[in-house]
């Protein structure tokens, strides 16, 4: 069998998702070493990774950006995606667990279940995706077990099924009882853990073993009638029958299987691929896909995972290649696909040709004849498609459910140092915007100068230092700074009319605006409450549009306005005159005048800030906390540590780094993630609103 001929039951879309240095990419490269993808480990810390290949990435030893390859285990493909775990590249891991089966979750044995861990399988529970759990670093000092399964059990809510048992902990972790084999994997550390042998399970570990075994058939034997019965009735239990039970209940999100090892050093690898393959689902157990007729926005309609299906896929993720140009990663729900071949973009309801079709392995490139369903591969050169586009057959579209971004939480200002830069800049923030739905770009109406927005320092930083290193771009760059939002706190309506004679022709044009209040939405919805009779669809439509371009700038400092409903409810026509400019810019006044009334405040991004520290700086951090404006939640004991919990508003959050480490002797670290808009107290919005004005 040809490896491009893999029966659909045998393929694996799955992802590594994890909290920042729990060792995903490690645990990838050795995926790819023992599956002979490639020939050679590469290391993070050496900056040699295969799939951290961006120059930012190795320098600074993180993924930044969600890199994909192929590789094969035990007559399976493995479409592999190796997401990062900051906080502020969020994103990757989201729009990669949209088009993804299935999942393994890195754990740091020392540091169990951390903030950014809580995060991805937040992210995967949405999307209701399968996962197995590996806990990493089995090898350092303070290495626990038990206390990892314990944290994933509390901490995420889910049911942690262990297949195996170290043997061994820190620097005498040797190796693993396998539960359902009942046999001791012992690695060799003389092959660098390419191979291991089978023994007999420690005299010492026997009734631990067995305990966890009986665990492991009690979670999973309602799954399998043949296993159920065997297990009741006291009769020999095969592995087939527990891997097939555990394979039913992990599709149905009924447990989480966990494994062990220690990636650095080569241990626990081979028998994590082996429960990738046997557990993690196929392209063919998962749900037909769903989507929306274009026609008829209520009517589902679905794709079978098949090959005598129409094509379906749907675009995940853009990349600008300095080489090649645009290149477009797309997950196939349904068909099959050859190069050349046009499409629908249903999105956009624009037509695109799929010219080269490319299978990624990190940022190499192999162009292929033609795509099938189940493939996670790139398409070079398309022109209108974004991130959640869907691709289908034109002669059988349907729209696939559409993905939700974060709010950029920080701004920076940039301006081109020439005028022969700003081309450039304004060319290379395009390629960039298309690349990443997480970064927004606005003009500052007061001051004039482009606000770049992202998720957080680090994200800025990484899109400032490729527009001037990758894209060449000479530019000025400010200070990071906060970005606030506006919202309402009370309902208001507003009419507003138009008329204006423009060239010749009058353009006349009268509508009722309500705005009211849509705590927690994050942005603006828009809601015709009036027939077609009433108002045309077209003039409804140009409304929609003015008034959300009059709340890209609040009346108290110019901030965006988030979480509002804004409702059309009353407009007058004239049949000779209206035009839908007309409606636009009625629509923009009324919607201007109704926030002047509906009560306006400042809105700012609070975070969630974990720090850990040793228990002796702890009285320190809490009343440095405090200082910020920060509410304590809570704290608890990890080991010999204190975790504080707190939420903290990001304008006092700037410069943390230094701080922290300097009241604790350097010992302390935090994670910080966005968690919200809060209300600014008003003295402090009085400062950010004459700032912002110019006072």
């Amino acid at each position: 069998m040809a490896k491009e001929d893999v029966e659909l039951s045998c393929i694996r879309n799955i992802g590594i998702m994890a909290h920042i240095d729990a060792g995903k990419t490690t645990l990838t490269e050795r995926f790819l070493f023992y599956t002979g993808r490639v020939h050679k480990m590469g290391e993070v810390h050496e900056g040699t990774a295969t799939m951290d290949w961006m120059v930012q990435e190795q320098e600074r030893g993180i993924t930044i950006t969600a890199a994909a390859t192929t590789c094969y285990w035990n007559d399976c493909k493995i479409n592999l995606i190796d997401t990062p775990g900051h906080v502020d590249f969020t994103i990757e891991v989201e729009r990669s667990l949209r088009v993804l089966d299935g999942a393994v979750g890195v754990f740091c044995a020392v540091s169990g279940v951390q903030p950014q861990s809580e995060t991805v399988w937040r992210q995967a529970d949405h999307y209701k995706v399968p996962r197995v759990a590996f806990i990493n670093k089995m090898d350092r000092i303070g290495a626990n077990f038990a206390n990892c399964v314990l944290e994933i059990r509390e901490k995420l809510g889910h049911k942690p099924v262990p297949l195996q048992i170290p043997i061994g902990a820190e620097d005498k972790f040797l190796g693993v009882v396998d539960l359902i084999s009942q046999k001791a994997l012992i690695w060799d550390t003389d092959t660098l853990g390419a191979s291991y042998r089978e023994a007999e399970i420690p005299a010492e570990m026997l009734e631990a073993a067995s305990q966890a075994r009986e665990f492991l058939l009690d979670a999973v034997a309602e799954e399998d009638e043949v296993l159920l019965d065997n297990y009741l009735n006291g009769k020999k239990i095969c592995s087939d029958d527990i891997w097939r039970a555990l394979r039913k209940a992990t599709l149905a999100l009924k447990c989480i299987p966990v494994t062990c090892g220690t990636a650095f050093k080569n241990k626990g690898v081979q028998p994590l691929l082996d429960v990738v393959t046997k557990i993690l689902p196929s392209p063919i157990d998962i749900p037909p896909v769903a989507g929306h007729d274009l026609v008829d926005v209520e009517k589902v309609v679905t794709r079978r995972p098949a090959l005598d299906e129409s094509f379906s896929a749907l675009a995940f993720k853009v990349a600008s290649d300095p080489y090649v140009g645009q290149l477009t990663y797309f997950r196939v729900y349904s068909g099959r696909l050859r190069a050349g071949s046009a499409v629908l973009n249903a999105s956009k309801a624009k037509k695109e040709r799929m010219a080269k079709l490319v299978r990624v392995h990190a940022n190499k490139r192999e162009e292929v004849d033609e795509v099938r369903v189940g493939d996670i591969v790139g398409v070079i050169g398309l022109k209108f498609t974004t991130t959640g586009d869907t691709l289908c057959d034109e002669k059988a579209p349907l729209l696939l459910e559409k993905m939700d971004f974060p709010i950029p939480v920080i701004a920076i200002a940039i301006e081109p140092k020439t005028k022969a830069d700003e081309e450039k800049l304004n060319a290379a923030l395009q390629r960039l915007l298309q690349e990443d739905p997480s970064l927004s770009l606005r003009l500052d109406e007061e001051s004039g100068q482009r606000l770049i927005s992202g998720m957080g320092e680090l994200h800025l930083e990484i899109i400032v230092d490729r527009l001037l290193r990758e894209f060449k771009v000479d530019a000025n760059v400010g200070k990071p700074q906060v970005a606030y939002r506006e919202t309402l706190t009370q309902m208001a309506e507003q009419s507003a009319a138009f008329e204006r004679e423009i060239a010749g022709k009058m353009h006349v044009a009268q509508v009722l605006i309500r705005l009211e209040a849509s705590a927690g939405t994050g942005r603006v919805d828009f809601v015709n409450a009036l027939s077609a009779d009433v108002l045309p669809s077209a003039f409804a439509s140009a409304v929609g549009q003015g008034v959300r371009e009059s709340l890209d700038n609040g009346v108290l400092a110019g901030f965006p306005v988030i979480d509002v409903k804004a409702t059309l409810v009353g407009a007058t026509l004239s049949p000779d005159s209206s035009s839908e400019m007309a409606f636009k810019i009625a629509a923009a006044l009324a919607t201007r005048e109704a926030l002047q009334k509906a009560g306006p405040v400042l809105m700012e991004p609070v975070m969630d800030v974990e720090v850990v520290s040793p228990d002796q700086f702890m009285g320190d951090i809490i009343g440095d906390i405090s200082a910020r404006r920060g509410k304590i939640l809570k704290m608890e004991a990890r080991g010999h540590l204190q975790v504080l919990k707190a939420h903290v508003p990001l304008a006092q959050m700037f410069g943390y780094s230094t701080d922290v480490r300097s009241l604790s002797q350097g010992r302390a670290s935090y994670t910080m993630a966005f968690q919200t808009y809060e209300g600014v107290p008003k003295s402090v919005a009085n400062e950010i609103i004459a700032q912002m004005r110019g006072y």
